[in-house]
Formats: C-alpha cells, structure tokens, sequence
C-alpha cells in the first residue's frame, strides 16, 4: 500500500472518531432536553438511536484492527490507532450513559429536590466531552490538561447535587411529608441520584478521552493514572 492510501486511512480514520464523538454529543444534548422537558417522545428517540452509535463503534473498531493487523505502524502512527481504538470505547459508554438519561426523562419528577440543577450540571459535562473530542482532532495538549482539571469542578458539583437530594429526603422524613407514597418517593430519589452519577461519569470519561489524546501527542502518560 501505498504512503497516501495508507495516509487516507488514518484521516479517514480521525474523521470517524470525530463524527462518532459528534453524534454523541448530539444525543447527550438531547436526552438533557428530554430530562429538562419531560419530553418523553424525544427520550425515546435517543434510546432507539443507541444502536447506531454502537454499529458506528464497531466500525471504527474494525478499522483500528486492520490497520494494526495490516499496517504494522510504529511511533506516532502506532500511539494514534491505539488512542482511537480506546477513545471510541469511551465514547461508546458516553453513549450509553445518554441512553440511561434518557430512559431517567420517561419517567422524571423534578418535585424532588428542584434546587438540583440538572440542567447545568449535565451542560458542563457535555462541554467537557466536545472539547475533548476537538482536543484529538486538533491535538491540542493544553486543552487536555485544562479538561482534566475542570473535572474537579464537575465532581464537586455532583456531590453537592447528592448531597442537596439526601438532605431533601431527611427533611421530608422530619416534618411528615406523606404527599408520595414510600415506593415513588424512593424510586425519584433513586432516578435523581443516578442521573447525577451518570453526568459525573460523563465527565470522567471526557477526561480519558483528553488523556489518551495527550499521550498520543507527546507520550505523556500524566493524565491516565
């Protein structure tokens, strides 16, 4: 094979990465719409396109195994498949946690805790994912860097949001609140914390991304341990 059809390959290839990261961005945004309106229709739509995401992953795998298997690369080329082959998996999981959102909006009921800003929360950690998918497209290792660190702030924003629910629920329990029945009562406290620490592993996973790309880029290993 040819320098230039061996190029294309791996244009193609961060092409793919990208437009996958693209397409799981878009359905992350749309099952917090889904969450924030209570759009059951739209929730539905996101768990019906999972599919497509999960056949794109198999593609891009497909694509990183031929060109190990096929190509042999070394150095650079080598360090770029690998981070592709596993950046694709985190995106797979950003997927399916955007499916898990969306099967939380069938059924939400945001009288609990209403302070919990879902929404901005969940905006954050979609950020976090766009950019670390432009940090690999452009390879840009400060951006990495910078999304590890807001990380931190995601975190301490899903602790407060638990926290917010776990005090909520006590002091339903101390001034008799019997407006939900036990079982509906534990099941939105359930549904709402879950929610969090779906978007706390969006974020996390966002952070892989960027440090795969960081050590595709430079060999620095800083960010994956």
């Amino acid at each position: 094979m040819s320098r230039e059809s061996y190029q294309q390959q791996l244009d193609e290839l961060r092409d793919g990465v990208v437009g996958m990261g693209d397409l799981v961005v878009e359905r992350l945004e749309s099952a917090l719409t889904a969450l924030r309106t209570v759009d059951r229709e739209m929730a539905q739509s996101v768990i019906d396109g999972d599919n497509e995401i999960n056949e794109l992953y198999l593609a891009l795998e497909a694509d990183c195994i031929d060109l190990f298997a096929l190509q042999q690369p070394v150095a650079t080329d080598l360090r770029f498949i690998a981070a592709s082959f596993k950046i694709i998996t985190d995106l797979e999981r950003v997927g399916d946690l955007a499916t898990n959102l969306a099967a939380y909006a069938q059924s939400a009921d945001r009288r609990l805790a209403p302070e919990v800003d879902v929404d901005t929360i969940g905006r954050e950690a979609t950020d976090m994912v766009e950019r670390s998918i432009d940090a690999y497209r452009l390879e840009a290792v400060e951006d990495c860097r910078a999304i590890a660190a807001d990380d931190d702030a995601l975190d301490a924003l899903c602790q407060r949001a638990s926290e917010t629910v776990a005090r909520d629920l006590i002091e339903r329990e101390a001034d008799g609140d019997d407006g939900w029945a036990v079982e509906q009562l534990l099941d939105d406290v359930s549904r709402l914390l879950l929610t969090v620490r779906d978007l706390e592993r969006v974020g996390d996973h966002a952070v892989n991304i960027a440090a795969r790309t960081l050590y595709m880029v430079e060999t620095d290993s800083e960010l994956i341990y």
